[in-house]
């Protein structure tokens, strides 16, 4: 599992669309959708504000971490 896998898996499970979710981000949703086709790299800022935004980690998202499980609130 790669970094936009568990993006998708962690917004799937956060029932929020790829078009919701971009709005709560601040970007546009074909902007969002780009990343997750893998057609654009994410910047960083978005990384950083979509791992606030569900309260994950980084290094979760990005399998650096020890423990690869996501702490569901």
């Amino acid at each position: 599992m790669d970094y936009i896998d568990r993006i998708v898996a962690v917004r799937i499970d956060g029932d929020d669309t790829q078009r919701s979710l971009g709005t709560k981000l601040g970007i546009s949703y074909s902007q969002w959708a780009r990343y997750e086709r893998r057609a654009n790299e994410m910047p960083i800022r978005y990384l950083i504000r979509f791992c606030q935004h569900y309260g994950v980690s980084a290094d979760y998202i990005l399998g650096l971490g020890r423990d690869m499980k996501w702490p569901r609130g």
